[in-house]
């Protein structure tokens, strides 16, 4: 593993994320662990004050394509995202688990390991590679076998790009609060 990796965040730019279940496990394999996902997303969205340009989420992996923070960077995002969806998704599956707990304690899972350590970060310079890293994320579906069309898997951000359908992650929009004052005549 890199010990020199280096991140360049301050620039203003969009980051490209692509991070990975422990393992390359598809703990994303079910449309809740989806659904979960992108809920923790819009909720770290709103605390960290960034925009979301688009997203997928895979059975085993996702890619984000965001703009740098207002509160922190990247690699913080992208750590209290990892962190909130884990406490979820492990909440979850032990309620489940009920019965069945030794199976479960016997896991990776049991111990947290939901994600990969590690994460990818490609930084976009350009509207070019910005429409390049969107066009690849929507079609990964597609190219995996999960469905026909972009259109039909309802975990991407294609939906608002091709349709305007609001989603359970607000995106492209960056909805600051704002004081209106009303002139009075």
């Amino acid at each position: 593993m890199p010990t020199n990796l280096h991140r360049y965040y301050g620039a203003g730019y969009s980051h490209f994320i692509t991070t990975s279940c422990y393992q390359r496990r598809p703990l994303l394999g079910t449309p809740r662990s989806r659904d979960l996902f992108l809920e923790a997303m819009e909720q770290i969205r709103q605390r960290h004050q960034f925009v979301v340009v688009g997203y997928v989420v895979m059975p085993e992996h996702v890619h984000l394509l965001f703009t740098e923070p207002e509160r922190g960077n990247p690699s913080l995002v992208l750590a209290a995202l990892k962190q909130t969806f884990a406490h979820r998704l492990l909440r979850e599956l032990r309620a489940k688990a009920g019965a069945q707990a030794n199976a479960l304690w016997s896991t990776p899972l049991a111990v947290g390991h939901i994600w990969q350590r590690r994460f990818y970060d490609f930084v976009v310079f350009t509207e070019k590679k910005r429409v390049e890293k969107l066009r690849y994320m929507h079609r990964n579906p597609v190219q995996r076998g999960l469905v026909l069309r972009p259109e039909e898997w309802l975990w991407s951000s294609f939906r608002h790009y091709a349709y305007g359908e609001p989603g359970p992650v607000l995106v492209n929009e960056a909805r600051r609060a704002e004081l209106h004052i009303r002139k009075i005549s």
